[in-house]
C-alpha cells in the first residue's frame, strides 16, 4: 500500500517534499487502515525546469523521513512533480527493482501505483502474480502505448477479475502528460485509505493519496470522483 502526490503548476518544490515526509510518517492519516506509516523506499518523476529535456527521477530504499529531506529534491526548480512512498504487503517485494516510479526499457512512460492487483497476471499468461504493481502497469499501459485511451483504459479496469483486488490508483506520466488513474475496486473496503483528493488554486493543481494541511486547508479539498481518469498536460516550455 502506497502513497502519492501530484503537483502542477507554480508551487514551492519543498512544500511538497516536506509534505510527503509528513505523509510518509503518518501525520496526517485519517483513514481505515490499520497502519499509517509508509517507509519502505519512495521515488519522484518531475520535469526540470532548469533542463528542459523530459523527464527525471528518482528513486530511494530507505524511508522518506530518512532519506527524502537529504535527496536534493527540494530543491529542483519544476512546474511538475510526483512523489510516491510506499509501504510494502510482502517482504519478497523490499528492494530497487521494486521502488517506484516503474520504468519499462526504451519506454518514456513512469508508473506509481497504490493498491493491490494480484489478479491482473491472468491478462498477461503469466501463471501466478510475482510484483502486481508492475503487471499492473503492463496491463493498463501495454508496451508500445503511445498514449493512453480513457474509454479503453475504464473497460479493462472493470475487467479485472474480482475478488482480490482492492485499488488501481496509478499515476501514468509521459515527458508531455500524466494520467491520474482514480479506481477503486468492487471489493474494497477502505473507502477513505483509497479515495484520493485535489485542492485547486489559480497557480497549482494538487492531487493527493492524503488531504495535507500544510499544503491547503481541510476545507479546500475535494475527493476525486471514484471510476475516473484525469489528464493533465505536462509544460514543455
Amino acid at each position: 500500500m502506497c502513497r502519492m502526490i501530484l503537483a502542477t503548476g507554480k508551487f514551492n518544490t519543498a512544500d511538497i517534499v516536506q509534505a510527503m515526509v509528513a505523509v510518509a510518517r503518518g501525520d496526517t492519516a485519517d483513514h481505515e487502515a490499520s497502519f499509517s506509516q509508509h517507509p519502505h523506499g519512495w521515488g519522484a518523476v518531475w520535469r526540470d525546469m532548469d533542463a528542459p529535456t523530459g523527464l527525471s527521477a528518482m528513486r530511494e530504499t530507505t524511508a522518506a523521513e530518512i532519506s527524502l529531506l537529504a535527496s536534493g529534491l527540494a530543491s529542483v526548480k519544476t512546474d511538475f512533480l510526483a512523489i510516491h512512498v510506499r509501504r510494502t504487503t510482502s517482504s519478497t517485494t523490499i528492494g530497487a527493482q521494486f521502488t517506484h516510479p516503474l520504468k519499462r526499457p526504451a519506454e518514456d512512460w513512469y508508473f506509481m501505483h497504490n493498491g493491490s492487483q494480484p489478479t491482473v497476471h491472468q491478462f498477461l499468461g503469466l501463471p501466478s502474480s510475482t510484483f502486481d504493481s508492475a503487471e499492473y502497469f503492463d496491463y493498463l499501459v501495454p508496451e508500445g502505448t503511445a498514449s493512453l485511451d480513457q474509454s479503453e483504459a475504464l473497460e479493462r479496469l472493470r475487467n479485472i477479475p474480482e475478488p482480490g483486488s482492492n485499488s488501481g490508483n496509478a499515476f501514468a506520466i509521459k515527458p508531455d502528460c500524466a494520467y491520474v488513474i482514480h479506481w477503486r475496486s468492487p471489493s474494497d473496503t477502505w473507502p477513505r485509505y483509497f479515495t484520493m483528493h485535489e485542492t485547486v488554486s489559480p497557480d497549482c493543481r494538487i492531487i493527493s493519496s492524503e488531504i495535507v494541511p500544510a499544503l491547503a486547508p481541510a476545507e479546500q479539498w475535494t475527493p476525486l470522483p471514484p471510476q475516473t481518469i484525469l489528464e493533465i498536460p505536462i509544460p514543455n516550455d
